[in-house]
Formats: structure tokens, sequence, C-alpha cells
């Protein structure tokens, strides 16, 4: 169904089309549906600009249409209207449709919201919102925008300021699935093995829906999240094989921390900077960041020292590596190595998740801490300290740790739980189980 007439039908409230939701009617034949965890619980009534964005395949789409139905059968017809990106060809006429939706609303109207998916699709977007906003227009209109060009999306608001309204907050990250809630649903298919089945995903709605039917992960779903990073990366003017190098010496590398310069020789890219500019845009498309080293006295990160870099998209992470490892019998079949990588970004996904949730102000200042004879995977952005162990781990292994830190706390992730007044050991399934969240779930 086209736009214009899915908005002539919600002007006169009339939603029963199932054609107005093919999201919604295609998560209903699923076998699992997952509550979406972001920290936007419930749209704000009053007007302004709110700017969700997110990789692909997580659910932006489907959440924008049910949020969109239930804006409607709350508020009555003609509340809310709709517009999709991928079907707006400039930004003229993104005002034109802006202009012409907002003149739609009824007179009597308490609540008006206007829904636009893929905001992103259209060139210069925010100069089309700025336009209509400085003539009047929208100043009694809650917009609500998904993308999945973070950059764009992340720069476009940085252009619109004083034009955003009185919103406590305007800009949000949409999420992976938490693992609580897809261990919900999926336990007694994969058993103990279900955080491997997570890992594989990477949250991905559509990922978990494919392993919980198929046991793997499509080679759809798999070029699906290829084809998003590497046409970013090409339409931005960079070239599709040295993005290939690069996660080619990101995989081989793992954990191990490396400057820009030696990342950039070893991917045969022209400097630093040039490696810079990549990882740059693959953490815009929340895909890769980089980890910098914490300094202990200075209580800061140092971003001229070498750095990690940890996949904070898992389903990115699996479609690009050479193990093409789609299920969990596969990624068991992995290396301990390789196996081992994966975990430690599995914890800097689930660290990263958390931050966003929590509203901190910058989820991705993930670090790690080395010292000449010890370090510590992960400094997270609320100074908690993460270790990660593949295998066995004990007290003793870290007995060093009270000295180094002692009004500190270490959470060992590993195979072999313990606890000591400042060290605990925990599985990779008790940590995921661990995060807060506001929603029922179960267990």
């Amino acid at each position: 169904m086209d736009v214009r007439t899915i908005n002539d039908l919600l002007r006169r409230g009339e939603i029963r089309h199932e054609e107005m939701w093919p999201h919604l009617v295609d998560l209903a034949r699923q076998p699992a549906q997952f509550n979406y965890e972001f920290g936007l619980e419930k749209l704000p009534e009053e007007p302004g600009l709110i700017i969700i964005r997110g990789p692909r395949q997580y659910g932006k789409s489907t959440w924008l249409e049910m949020n969109l139905k239930n804006s409607v059968e709350a508020f009555g017809a003609g509340s809310a209207y709709y517009l999709n990106g991928d079907d707006i060809s400039s930004e003229e006429e993104l005002s034109r449709n802006l202009n012409e939706l907002g003149s739609s609303f009824p007179k009597d109207a308490g609540i008006r919201r206007i829904f636009i998916d893929e905001v992103t699709a259209v060139a210069d977007w925010q100069k089309a919102f700025k336009r209509v906003w400085d003539k009047g227009g929208l100043r009694d209109v809650l917009v609500i925008t998904t993308g999945s060009k973070a950059l764009d999306l992340r720069r476009g608001s940085e252009k619109l300021p004083g034009r955003k309204g009185k919103l406590s907050k305007n800009e949000y990250i949409f999420l992976p699935v938490s693992y609580r809630n897809f261990k919900g649903v999926s336990r007694s298919k994969f058993g103990d093995k279900t955080w491997i089945a997570y890992l594989i995903t990477g949250g991905s709605p559509v990922g978990c829906n494919e392993l919980l039917v198929n046991d793997r992960l499509p080679d759809y779903f798999i070029q699906l999240i290829r084809d998003w990073v590497q046409g970013e990366i090409v339409s931005s003017g960079r070239s599709r094989q040295s993005l290939t190098n690069l996660f080619h010496i990101i995989f081989r590398l793992g954990g191990q921390p490396v400057g820009f310069a030696k990342l950039a020789r070893e991917a045969g890219l022209a400097n630093n900077t040039v490696a810079a500019g990549y990882v740059e845009q693959l953490a815009d498309l929340l895909s890769i960041i980089p980890s910098w080293q914490w300094d202990q006295n200075k209580k800061t990160l140092q971003i001229r020292k070498p750095c990690k870099f940890h996949f904070i998209n898992l389903a990115a992470a699996v479609a690009f590596h050479p193990s093409a490892a789609r299920g969990v019998a596969e990624f068991e079949g992995l290396d301990e190595g390789t196996q081992g990588m994966f975990i430690e970004w599995l914890v800097a996904q689930e660290i990263w998740r958390r931050s966003v949730i929590s509203g901190a102000d910058n989820p991705e200042a993930i670090g790690f801490w080395k010292s000449a004879e010890h370090d510590i995977d992960f400094v997270t952005p609320e100074r908690k300290f993460i270790e990660v162990k593949r295998g066995r781990a004990g007290p003793l292994d870290f007995s060093w740790f009270e000295k180094a830190f002692p009004k500190d706390r270490l959470t060992v992730v590993c195979s072999t739980p313990f606890e000591t007044e400042k060290i605990k050991g925990i599985t990779i399934e008790d940590f995921l189980m661990s995060t807060p969240t506001n929603l029922q779930y179960a267990d």
C-alpha cells in the first residue's frame, strides 16, 4: 500500500487494513516476539523531534509501525501520519510532505505525530525539517524518525540546534534484544548453549527467529548485513576491498591492542588517518568501536595509544568472519582462540548495550587496562572492571588485583564461578542475565 493511501486511512482512523502494517503482519507470523528496550519506554506527548538510530535488521521499522498504530488507537483519527524515506527522492519533496501532513491534523487534535521511517535515505533530510520548522510548521508536532545511517542522523541532529523541541531527550540508539528476552523463548531448544545461539544472532530479532526455526542463520540474513555495511562504506567514497582487508586484520589480531598506523600498514591503507576514517564510520554504523587504554592515574582513556577493536554488533562479526559459523555446532567447532575472541566481543556488546540503556553520555567509551605484568579486558564507562576468560579461572589468578586497585572490584567472566571479597567469577550466561531491566521476562 502506498504512503498516500496509508495516510488517508490514518486520517479517517481506519487502521484495520493489514496492508498498512506489513512489518506487524510479519511479526505475528514469527515463532517468537521480542520486547524492544532502548530507553524509550513511552513516546512523549509533547512536540519535538526524536531521532532513533540503529543497525539494519534489528526491528526499527516494526517498532515504528507498532507505535504509529498505537498512537491512532489511543488518540483518535488523524493524530498520526507516516512517511517512508525510501520513497522520497529529495529534501524538497520531504519538505512538501511535511508541510502537507502538518496541515492535515484535525484542529482539535491534542496529540499530533509524524513517523518517518529511514529518514536518512533522504539526502540532507535535516534541511527539510529546518525549513518547515523555521516557517512555523511542526511546532506542535512530535516527529519520530528512524535511520540506519547513523552518521547522517548524528550530524543531522547537530545541525538542528533549537529545533528539536523541549523534550528531555531527543536521540536514542536502537539496541539488540536482551539475552534475558531471547532465553525466555529459546531455552527449551538450546539448553545450556542458549548463550551461543544468542551470540550468533547478535540479538537481531530476525536472526533470533531464523535460528529458532532453522537452527542456523540463512544466507539472505548474512547478505543483508554485509550489503548494509559494505553499501554504507562504498557510498561514502571508501573501498570495499579496503574494508575487507581491515576486517581481516581485526579478526587476526583479536583482542590485541594495535595502533592505527600498524592497522593501516597491514590493511594496505594509505595512512593512519585513512584507517581511523574507516573505523569511525564502522562506529557510526554501530558495528565496531575502538577500546582505548585506561590511565589509572588520570582516570581517562588514552586515545594516542594502541587500542583494541570490539564488535558491538555480533551479527556483523558473524557475517564477515571467514569461519562462516551459522549455527551453534559450527561455533563450537571453532578453535579456542576464535571462540574466546567472539566471547570477548559478546561481553563488549553487552557492556555497550547496558551503558546505552543507563543513559551514559558516551556509551562507546569502553576501555581496557594494561601494565607491564597484567591487564584487564574492560573498564566500563561506569568504571567497572571486567576480565574475560573462555575457560577456567580462579581467585589466585588475580591475587594482584587488590594491590593494584584497593578500592575496586573485578568481575571475571569464565567457566568456573567463584567469589572473594574483591573478585567474583561468573559464567557468560550469568553475566548476560544480570543486565538491569524494567521489563518482565520469563526465566
